[in-house]
This record gives structure tokens, sequence and C-alpha cells, in this order.
């Protein structure tokens, strides 16, 4: 990912940050959507934030939840009130706002380049597709911290029950994942396959539809959207045209997980692989067989995934603050910190080597199978594109739309999304 050229890429080896001593008492502020009591967080990130603070006795950590969906307006709200937290959960379509108009830390410059590089590197690596997707022109903006990849969910019983074998059945392209789709559809009478990426909600994995049928959402040089594209078109009515066909689903993002869940309609659901666990109850308790599969491609063109997911941000001004958080900030992407981020919540860990054989994580990946497409993605992952400009998030809701429009309303995609890309690139010129 890259920004602007507003936004320089300094560098130094040996960084700016104080050192603190034992007799500083440091308060610091964390806001995470992790901390919010909603979804599957559990305790594992205030058991992270206690372990941290036995760790360091002179750093005080207070945890400040807010919704994901809010957590770029939180920040932005205390920027403006100039109280914004020391370290702030950042989705990372919000990286370069955060870094150009929040006022986010240049890491590379502040930490310098010696302690980024050993704190990414270590007995366990982060992978290095993970560790640039808080990169800014070649600079770390953020530490990434947690994320998934969309994924081919499966229930093999409905796909045995209309003759098939879940073992045997081809998912490599669309094209085959229709086929498959039809014969489930045929045998139930319901539309068998659903994709939370081509609804408005889901416009991070929709990126990962136009990059594998070779469409970009954006210019390399962040200057021009380019989602009006042939490439763009063509890759929206391919599920256009399965909507058509009565094999694509038409339900918002909940209501599809909810009925995937139940076992009694979808033979493939595409979704963020963080979903493991509530699909995992979701197949114990309605008595069917789930399993996984890395995405389809389009054609013979390589499919690849992008993330969701957020890093961590600085926004502390205080020298000895920065010092604290960094501290902390290193501790919630530790190795330590991911064992319990994997095993507690089941999302993966940045540092994916845990999981060969001999790590901390291996034993678990080994019982839970059904996290190996996810790892395999890891390999061919490519960032989640943020907009440059304070209107991001209004250009991401206008192809949304146009997308939904098109796939279920009859808009015409041929016509919508090079209107949609005229109108964004308006927008990202402001």
């Amino acid at each position: 990912m890259t920004a602007g050229s507003n936004t320089p890429a300094a560098h130094s080896e040996g960084g700016q940050l104080v050192e603190l001593s034992e007799d500083d008492q440091v308060e610091i502020v964390f806001e995470s959507y992790m901390l919010s009591g909603q979804g599957m967080w559990g305790d594992t990130i205030p058991g992270l934030i206690d372990s941290f603070e036995q760790e360091h006795p002179n750093i005080t950590v207070v945890g400040q939840g807010v919704d994901s969906g809010n957590a770029t307006s939180s920040v932005q709200q205390q920027v403006l009130a100039g109280d914004p937290p020391d370290i702030g959960q950042m989705v990372f379509d919000s990286m370069a706002f955060s870094a150009e108009s929040l006022g986010g830390a240049n890491l590379s410059e502040l930490v310098g380049q010696e302690k980024l590089d050993e704190h990414f590197g270590g007995k366990y690596p982060f992978h290095p597709r993970a560790k640039v997707l808080a990169d800014i022109d070649g600079a770390t903006y953020g530490l990434p911290y947690v994320f998934s990849t969309p994924i081919l969910w499966i229930n093999e019983d409905l796909i045995e029950e209309a003759g098939m074998d879940p073992e045997t059945i081809d998912t490599s392209t669309w094209e085959s994942v229709a086929d498959i789709a039809d014969q489930v559809t045929e045998h139930t009478g319901r539309p068998s396959l659903s994709n939370a990426c081509v609804l408005t909600t889901g416009r991070w994995c929709m990126q990962s539809m136009f990059l594998s049928n070779g469409a970009q959402v954006l210019s390399d040089d962040r200057s021009t959207i380019e989602f009006g594209s042939d490439a763009a078109v063509d890759t929206v009515d391919v599920f256009k045209t399965m909507y058509e066909d009565g094999i694509l689903s038409n339900e918002d993002e909940m209501s599809q997980y909810d009925t995937f869940a139940r076992g009694d309609t979808y033979a493939f659901q595409v979704a963020p692989s963080a979903l493991q666990s509530s699909f995992m109850q979701g197949a114990e308790g309605n008595d069917w067989t789930l399993d996984t599969r890395v995405l389809p491609q389009f054609g013979e063109q390589p499919a690849v995934p992008t993330n969701s997911g957020s890093a961590l941000v600085m926004f502390s001004q205080d020298p000895k603050k920065q010092a604290a958080a960094w501290e902390f900030m290193k501790w919630m992407t530790s190795p330590e910190a991911y064992e319990q981020i994997t095993t507690g919540i089941g999302l993966l860990p940045l540092r994916s080597s845990m999981t060969e054989e001999g790590g901390p994580l291996h034993d678990f990946v080994e019982a839970n199978p059904l996290v190996k497409p996810n790892l395999e993605q890891l390999d061919e992952l490519s960032p989640w594109v943020s907009y440059p400009g304070d209107q991001f998030a209004q250009i991401d809701e206008l192809l949304g739309t146009a997308i939904e429009d098109s796939v279920f309303q009859g808009a015409d995609p041929a016509q919508r999304l090079p209107e949609t890309a005229e109108r964004s690139q308006q927008l990202l010129e402001r």
C-alpha cells in the first residue's frame, strides 16, 4: 500500500524514542474494537493487557472499546478535540487517512528501521506479505495486528445430497463452482451460493474478486480510480449472471452467515476466515459437515486474496507516552500474544511460522485443519487498498452500492461502474 506524495517516506535507523526509567509512571490509552464487548473477542485482549502490565509495572494501559465501524470517526473526533488515544486499532482501509489527516506516527522515523526490523523478525518473523500491510510510500505507519482472508466455505452434506462427492468436486474456478451450485439449487429449489464480497459491507473482499480477474480499484501511483475498467465490469457481471441464473443468494451479510450456519440452504459461502468458530458451532449444532477451500479462480488467472483487519497506529505526541505505546504495540504483536489470539479467538498469527512443525501453534493447526486454506492464501496476499484523501469512505460506499445494484437490482455494470469511477475520481481530486 502506498499513499500520495503528501506523505514522505522518512526513515531513521536509530529512531527518536526516549528511554523510560523505572521511576517513570506512564498511562496510555488503547482504543480497540476488540474491547467493545461485541463479537468473539472474549477475555483474550483484556488478558493480554493484564499480562503486559505485569511485565511493565510502570506502564498502565487504559482500554477503550469502540465499534469497528466507528473506529476511524472516533479517533478523528478525539484528534479534533486535541486528545487522541495513544494507540488506535485502525481498520486497514483508513491507513492513508490515519497517516495523512489524523497524525498517525511514521514508525520508520520515530522508532527507527533497526528496531522495526528487529520486531518484525525474531524466531517467528512476520510473514513478508503481512508485515507491509500498514506501509505507506515505503514507511511503516502501523504494526499489522489481526486480519482474515476471504475463503470458500463448503457444506459437504448438501453437495452429497445433490448426488456429488464433496471430496472430489472441482472448486478451482468460479465456472466449476457455479456448475456445482446449479446442481444443488436444482435439488433444493433455493439459491445455493452466497458471496458476502458483492454486498456493500463486503468491499474489502470485493477487491480480491477484482484482482483475481485482472482488475484494480486504484492505480499503483494512487492517482486514478480504476474500477470502471472492462475487467472490473466483467468481474461484477460474473456474479450478476449467477444471481440471474438463480444460484446466487440476495441476503444481507449477517443473514448470509446465519443461513449458512443453519446448514439447510447454501452449499457454498464466500466469507472471512475469521468466521470459523461461528460456522463450526453451526455445523455441530445443526449436524452437517463443514469444509474450507481457497478462493476459486476466474478462468486460468490465479486467485488473489485481500485482507480484512487492522493495524495498531500510534497517535501519542508525548515522548514518554510514545515510548510506552511502542512497548505495548510490540507486546500485542509478539509471538506470545499471537498464541493467545489464535487459540482464544481463532484469528491467524501474522507470524505464520508459529504454525509450522515445532512452532507453538503447530498442534492447534493440525487439530483445526479448516485454517489451512487461510494460511495457504497468505503467500498470495495483496493488501486491502485504502483510497487517499478525506473522501476515502465515500468512494468505497459509492463502489459498494454500484456493485450491489448491478448484481441484484438490474443495473448495467458496463454503465454503472464507469459512471461511479468518474464520480469517485472527482472526490479523489478534491
